[in-house]
């Protein structure tokens, strides 16, 4: 035996409610959310009406998690789970209580623990004797993150304080290797599992005078001066950052694109705002751009534009990434495009629009592909922005090798407008950032997004997933589809449209 700590060998561990602490209570998420940040813990339990509502995107993620959470449970055999929500807290105590004793259980999932006031609920322990346990986070991750150590360093240490031995800390996480073939899941290789207990020991001894301080802070009658900065987005982006950030200036330095490393160096000569950036720091060009706050056109751009050949075709595609792979051939957040869009534009200035959304949950991979080469035909220029559709397309070619040498024409006939603009050409509107998002409504305001149902990436994702796979009517699919398609051509059209205004910029025709 070698548990983590020294503690009692007791075979019916005393969790109960626990000495009663004269703080509020922590728990792990409050816990960690002090590991980032003292003042997002304040905040968190003294006025959490100031955080920003998960996204949409953000929730599918927290379900995606939880869906991860639930099919990790087949892994164990004859586990239990403790059904009592956290509004029922005593009960799923006591419940624990009852399976930790019972020792035809060999695995809970979701056991309630408390240990100085600090609640716990635990994805899985499972039963290695009488007394020893092992401890299992599950997380839907690819890779462990230095978080997920801190994670089961406060699980471990409620864990012993209740009373368990705790003999060893596992991280359980996707293995984005696996390859589902179809059928049933084959869970040995979707799942890898890391005995992170030398890591874990390390951290627990942290664990105590973190509490220490963290309950200090939330004595006090104000929360923390803490400066925004870049531990705001790590390891996750905080839900306080508008209410921390709603007095800044616009042109703050953390608005500065680039590497963090700058901003910290602004920081430090107390510089708060772009337009102060003194003379002697090194600034990228982009970032001399963003500081100089004016509208700049490389002598280059012309050239680039004109550079296209016609017809020239304007391509996105839209795409979603199931953490649990639902068609044979996928691997765990592998891409899947389940649509695209195409407008094209000939050389006399007609244009027309091609479309593709897949409506049902069938795998749209190689109908998509089909569809997509008819509508490219052999000629022109494929407009896109970014290089996404480079990687999809060699993507679709690797899953469809009789389509892969067509659709390596494809690629070879890829022209990046999104390259063009960050070489070529800055509008004070940008903000710093080259999003099309930002760059449509800086040139072409009456395109701008916001009239659209769906207005990013991530939320056709959701809004795609939730048409497919969820039991939605007649009314609500037509409605999602008839905003998928709007969303996704007006990202084609958009591009059509900035061509237009980047010529108008250097005084050539469009055509």
């Amino acid at each position: 035996m070698d548990p983590l700590s020294p503690t009692p060998n007791i075979s019916t561990p005393d969790i109960s409610l626990g000495p009663v602490v004269p703080t509020h209570r922590l728990s792990k998420s409050r816990f960690l959310a002090g590991l980032q940040c003292h003042k997002r813990l304040y905040l968190e339990i003294h006025s959490p009406e100031l955080a920003t509502p998960p996204t949409p995107d953000r929730r599918a993620i927290m379900d995606m998690g939880t869906d991860v959470g639930v099919l990790a449970r087949e892994f164990f055999t004859n586990g239990v789970l403790v059904e009592e929500t956290h509004r029922q807290i005593p009960a799923a105590l006591a419940r624990t209580a009852e399976l930790v004793a019972d020792p035809t259980v060999t695995a809970i999932f979701e056991g309630a623990f408390v240990w100085e006031g600090i609640l716990v609920r635990v994805d899985a322990i499972e039963r290695l004797d009488a007394t020893r346990w092992r401890l299992v986070e599950v997380k839907a991750t690819s890779k462990v993150k230095a978080t997920h150590l801190d994670d089961l360093a406060i699980q471990s240490a409620v864990l012993e304080g209740a009373g368990l031995v705790v003999d060893g800390c596992y991280l359980m996480h996707l293995n984005t290797q696996y390859v589902f073939l179809g059928g049933d899941l084959n869970l040995d290789e979707m799942f890898a599992l890391d005995n992170m207990t030398e890591e874990v020991r390390a951290r627990r001894l942290l664990v105590q005078p973190q509490l220490e301080d963290m309950r200090a802070i939330l004595q006090n009658p104000m929360p923390p001066l803490i400066v925004p900065d870049g531990h705001c987005f790590q390891p996750y982006e905080c839900p306080f950052w508008d209410y921390c950030t709603k007095e800044k200036p616009p042109r703050w330095v953390f608005y500065l694109p680039g590497s963090s490393k700058i901003q910290k160096i602004l920081l430090e000569e107390e510089v708060e705002t772009i337009d102060d950036i003194p003379a002697h720091i090194q600034l990228t060009d982009i970032q001399q751009h963003v500081k100089a706050n004016v509208e700049w056109v490389s002598p280059l751009l012309r050239a680039r534009l004109r550079s296209v050949r016609y017809p020239v075709h304007h391509l996105d595609f839209e795409t979603f990434m199931p953490a649990i792979p639902v068609y044979p051939h996928t691997r765990p957040y592998r891409p899947i495009p389940f649509q695209w869009s195409n407008h094209i534009e000939y050389e006399d200035g007609t244009v027309v629009h091609h479309h593709f959304l897949c409506v049902d949950g069938r795998d749209p991979r190689e109908e998509l592909a089909q569809k997509l080469l008819d509508s490219l035909g052999e000629t022109g220029s494929v407009c896109v922005y970014s290089e996404y559709e480079r990687f999809l397309l060699f993507a679709l070619g690797d899953f469809l090798p009789y389509l892969k040498p067509a659709l390596t024409k494809v690629v070879r006939r890829l022209w990046d407008l999104l390259s063009v603009i960050q070489q070529h050409y800055y509008h004070p509107k940008f903000a710093g950032s080259f999003s099309i998002k930002n760059v449509l409504p800086a040139l072409v305001p009456e395109l701008a997004y916001d009239d659209l149902a769906i207005q990013n990436g991530a939320v056709a994702a959701v809004m795609y997933q939730k048409m497919v796979f969820s039991e939605t009517d007649l009314m609500e699919r037509a409605q999602t589809a008839q905003a998928l398609e709007d969303y996704c051509g007006r990202d084609t059209w958009a591009m059509v449209e900035l061509r237009r205004v980047l010529m108008e910029r250097v005084g050539g025709d469009y055509l």
